[in-house]
C-alpha cells in the first residue's frame, strides 16, 4: 500500500512537471506567432500606402491635394477605411505616418498608428475608402509623436479643398490637419472630428525588429527597414525633399 502512494506522489510530480515544461516551453512561441503575423500586416500596409499615395497624386481631379503635399510637414495615410468600420483596433482603421526633415528635407518613417471614432462624416457622400492627412504645422506633428490623441482637441483638422470652386476657396487652410479621401474612384472632403489616433506598437516593432517609439523612428531615423524604400522614394517625388 505504502508503496502504491510513492507511486501516486511519483506520478503526480512528474505530471505537474510536465505540464510546466510544456507552457514554459511553448509560451515563448506565441508571441512570435503574433510579431509575425504583425510584419506581414505592416509590410502590406506600406505597399498599400504606397499605392494609395500614387493614386492621389496621378488623378488631375485631385490637384489642390497635389499643390498642398509640398507645403506639409508631415503625411498619414490609411489605405482602407470603411465607415462601417470604423474602430479603434481594426485592420481597415491601420495607417503609416511619415514625417520631413525640417534641416535635411529627408522624409523619415514608416510609424504606424490606427485611427478610430464613434462619429464619422464624409462629406462626399458615402463611404471612404482612401484616407490621406496633411499635416501643416509643427503641432500637428508634434500631436502624433503621443501614445495617442485626439483629432480637433489636440490638433485642429479640417476637410481639405476639393474640385476647385467655392468650396475649395473656402476650406479652412490653418488647420493643423487636412484631411482628403478617396470613394470609388472619386476624391472628397472628410471630416474627422473627434476621432481618436493610437499607436500601433506591436507593427512598429515587428516591422523594425525591435520596440521603437515613433520619436525614434521619425527624428533622426534611428529605425530603418529597406521595405520602407517604396514608399520613401514615393512620398519624395509627391512632397519634394531629398
Amino acid at each position: 500500500m505504502e508503496e502504491r502512494k510513492n507511486l501516486v506522489r511519483i506520478g503526480s510530480v512528474l505530471l505537474l512537471f510536465s505540464v510546466v515544461f510544456f507552457f514554459g516551453v511553448m509560451s515563448p512561441a506565441i508571441p512570435s506567432v503574433d510579431a509575425a503575423e504583425d510584419a506581414l500586416t505592416a509590410k502590406k500596409l506600406v505597399e498599400t500606402s504606397r499605392l494609395t499615395l500614387e493614386t492621389f497624386m496621378g488623378d488631375s481631379a485631385n490637384k489642390e491635394f497635389q499643390g498642398l503635399i509640398k507645403k506639409a510637414k508631415a503625411v498619414y495615410i490609411t489605405p482602407s477605411l470603411l465607415k462601417g468600420a470604423f474602430v479603434v483596433g481594426v485592420s481597415g482603421g491601420n495607417g503609416v505616418f511619415l514625417v520631413r526633415d525640417n534641416k535635411s528635407g529627408q522624409w523619415q518613417g514608416p510609424a504606424f498608428y490606427t485611427l478610430g471614432g464613434a462619429s464619422v462624416g464624409f462629406q462626399a457622400g458615402g463611404e471612404a475608402s482612401e484616407v490621406v492627412l496633411l499635416i501643416m504645422t509643427e503641432r500637428g506633428v508634434k500631436s502624433f509623436m503621443r501614445s495617442n490623441f485626439k483629432l480637433g482637441v489636440d490638433a485642429g483638422i479640417a476637410a481639405g479643398p476639393v474640385g476647385g470652386g467655392a468650396a475649395a476657396e473656402t476650406a479652412n487652410l490653418s488647420a493643423d490637419i487636412l484631411s482628403f479621401s478617396r470613394s470609388k474612384g472619386l476624391f472628397g472632403g472628410l471630416s474627422l472630428e473627434g476621432a481618436v489616433v493610437k499607436v500601433r506598437g506591436g507593427l512598429n516593432s515587428a516591422f523594425y525588429g525591435k520596440k521603437v517609439s515613433p520619436s525614434q523612428i521619425l527624428i533622426g531615423g534611428r529605425a530603418s527597414n529597406p521595405l520602407a524604400k517604396g514608399l520613401l522614394e514615393e512620398i519624395t517625388k509627391a512632397a519634394g525633399g531629398n
